[in-house]
């Protein structure tokens, strides 16, 4: 399905663009990110979906997903264009941890990630996280919220998934542009003010 925004004219990039920043969307299996990536990009998002077989059920937790029958098994790729100058680039990554050479790999040249959270299923962030950490990569984590998914307050959600105290943490339903919208700002804001940070540290 293509996103709301693609058009003829939105498929090319204005010449006064000379910023792109590349930003992850990450989270496990299941949690959103090809909805999220798909419900923001300006053009048709790159998909690379597969249908679910018998034998991904034996190594993947499929446990509040049954009506789930694809899956990425590359990336998803959207784009969205900020201002005149600036550009996102957004990569969904696979959620299964079987691709985690491919976070690795996917960390390369980001600026940062938006991971993605189901309160259903809250532990199965700790891999996705400790990724972005290990490469040093600046994160924040929006629960995407399903239905039927039990609601926590914001403070029992920070202990369970241990986020340090700056490190932002919001609500979203992939589904809908707008709030996808407030997501992704949160984490650009808090990558701006890590590097005004970072910059006066080092003045």
């Amino acid at each position: 399905m293509g996103s709301a925004l693609a058009s003829d004219r939105a498929v090319y990039l204005p010449g006064t663009v000379r910023v792109a920043a590349k930003i992850l969307v990450v989270g496990h299996f299941a949690v959103g990110k090809t909805t999220f990536v798909g419900s923001l990009s300006e053009i048709r998002p790159l998909r690379t979906e597969e249908t679910m077989t018998q034998a991904g059920a034996l190594v993947d937790d499929l446990r509040g997903t049954e009506d789930k029958t694809t899956t990425t098994v590359a990336m998803d790729f959207g784009r969205l264009t900020l201002s005149e100058s600036l550009v996102l680039y957004l990569f969904g990554a696979p959620g299964q941890r079987r691709f985690t050479r491919l976070w690795r790999d996917m960390t390369h040249g980001a600026l940062g990630a938006l991971v993605l959270a189901d309160t259903r299923r809250l532990e199965q962030s700790f891999p996705v996280m400790a990724v972005l950490e290990e490469h040093g990569l600046p994160y924040a984590v929006a629960v995407n919220h399903f239905q039927g998914a039990p609601r926590f307050a914001e403070s029992e959600v920070r202990e369970a998934l241990d986020l340090l105290p700056e490190t932002p943490l919001v609500t979203c339903d992939a589904r809908d542009r707008a709030s996808s919208t407030q997501a992704l700002i949160a984490l650009v804001q808090h990558l701006q003010s890590r590097q005004a940070r970072i910059s006066q540290e080092q003045a």
